[in-house]
Order: structure tokens, then sequence, then C-alpha cells
């Protein structure tokens, strides 16, 4: 991609469900994150994956998590007794340095991209939107269609079968299955991220071939239902102009601070910036 622009040296956080997707192995390896990163990348950007953590000087695999990390939580036990207390006490220290590392890449990029399926249960990504928003920093939030066309099918299937039905009706409340066809945030996300950096899509299909990307179930959802406002173009236009908010004061667009991105290109070594002479 030609004209890096803006986005030449940005440093960008990837946030999202790691622990409860269907499988960390395929997400690890060739989920939205993968592709992303090469996206970004391709624009001169420093990509933060948890997936992919940088390493630490001196502190060696400090949090790295792999595709079988969440296993180790079955090792958590709730009993009030001392093997109890030392088995949380070894959980939470092992964790901690995970926890530590995320939340370090999220402080130390100058905005994070959050893939948040309504139906996936995540703690971390919360965690890491507010911290960002906390130091007024964009958070680009990609919020996509859940559907369950399985589930459909099912029930058509069981139509006939009363008992089967209720087993159905029952399971999807327990669970619970919740379709968001339109892909609406949370009400709470909605203030928090502001109403300018929600996006219901990627965007892949316009740059699969660009980038031979492999066909996947991420081109097949957005195929199904096209993103109204995919995340990639948005990207693309940003390395060009800094994005806009809508100031419901004064019913226009208005300048958005929250993207300070940095200008450290041609600095002498350890210098940020040149001092200022008082004229």
């Amino acid at each position: 991609m030609s004209g890096r622009g803006l986005l030449e040296g940005a440093r960008v956080y990837l946030s999202g469900p790691m622990d409860f997707v269907a499988s960390r192995e395929d997400e690890m390896k060739n989920g939205w994150r993968t592709r992303i990163g090469k996206f970004l990348r391709d624009m001169g950007c420093t990509v933060f994956d948890p997936w992919q953590k940088p390493e630490v000087r001196g502190l060696l695999e400090y949090g790295r998590e792999g595709v079988d990390t969440a296993k180790s939580r079955s090792a958590w036990r709730f009993d009030d007794s001392p093997q109890g207390a030392r088995a949380r006490s070894k959980l939470t220290g092992k964790f901690w340095e995970t926890l530590h590392i995320d939340l370090r890449m999220v402080d130390t990029s100058d905005f994070t991209i959050a893939y948040c399926p309504t139906n996936i249960y995540s703690v971390g990504t919360p965690h890491e939107i507010a911290l960002c928003r906390q130091q007024r920093k964009p958070v680009l939030f990609v919020s996509p269609p859940v559907e369950f066309p399985s589930l459909d099918a099912l029930r058509a299937h069981l139509a006939g079968d009363k008992k089967g039905t209720e087993l159905l009706d029952a399971l999807a409340t327990e669970v619970p299955i919740k379709p968001n066809p339109e892909g609406i945030p949370s009400l709470w996300y909605m203030p928090l991220v502001g109403g300018e950096s929600f996006f219901d899509g990627f965007g892949f299909d316009a740059y699969r071939k660009r980038f031979r990307w492999a066909e996947s179930p991420l081109d097949t959802r957005e195929k199904g239902r096209p993103p109204k406002r995919p995340l990639l173009p948005f990207l693309a236009r940003l390395a060009e102009q800094l994005p806009k908010k809508w100031d419901a004061t004064r019913n226009r667009y208005v300048r958005n601070d929250d993207w300070l991105l940095w200008n450290l290109q041609g600095a002498r070594k350890g210098v940020v910036a040149e001092p200022h002479e008082d004229k």
C-alpha cells in the first residue's frame, strides 16, 4: 500500500476475546488479528498483538500466551483452605504477567482496535477499552452481526418434535443464545467509545486479493451480510486525514483531538522534539 501517511510509525493494540472463542488455535493462527496486523504493518504501523507479545528485556517469556494457556484455569479451586489458597495464588500470579503486559501494550499504543461480538464472553477486552479511553485515546470498535444459522436450521428440523423444540428453547435460554443481526453494541460501550468509532465489520473482501488472504469463515460472514461501515476503508482514509467527531450541540462534525499521533520522524537519536526558541 503506497503513501503510508499519518499512520507511519503509529502503534496499534488489537483487543478482543481470546479465552472463550470457539478455537484458540484457529484464532491464534487465522483470526482477525492476523489480517488486521498485516494490513496495519503495510501502512507502517507497529502492531501489538496479544497472541504475539513483544519480548521484554531481561524477562524471558514474560506474559506469553499459547493455544493451551487457558487449560491452566482448570486448576482453580474455591475451597477455603491452605490448598485452595495455594492453587488460587499460583494462578493469579501466573496470569498477572499476562494482564500486566497486555495493559502495558494498551498504554504504549496510540489507539486500539477492539473486536467485540456480543455473543462471546470477555473480561480483558472491556478492561483494555476502558484503559484506552481513560487516556483519551481512540478505540475503533468492531461489533459484527451475530446470527446462528445452524440454530435456525435445527429449530426448523425439530418443528414437528414438541419435546425437542422445548429442549432447544431451554438450551437457548440457559446459554443464553441471543442473536444480534444488526451488531448493535452494548449501551455502556456507546458513550464510552463514542458514536463515530463503531464499525459493523472489517471489509476484508475489498482487500483480500491484494493481501492474498485465503477464503475463511470471516469472509463468509461478511459476504452474507456486507458491512455498512467497514473498518479497513476507514483505516485507509485515516492514513490521509484524521477523522472528525459529531458535535451534538453544534450539529456538525468538529475536530477530534483524541487522535494524537506523534510525529517523531527525523528526530535525532534520543530527542523526540527540537526545543523552540522564543522570538
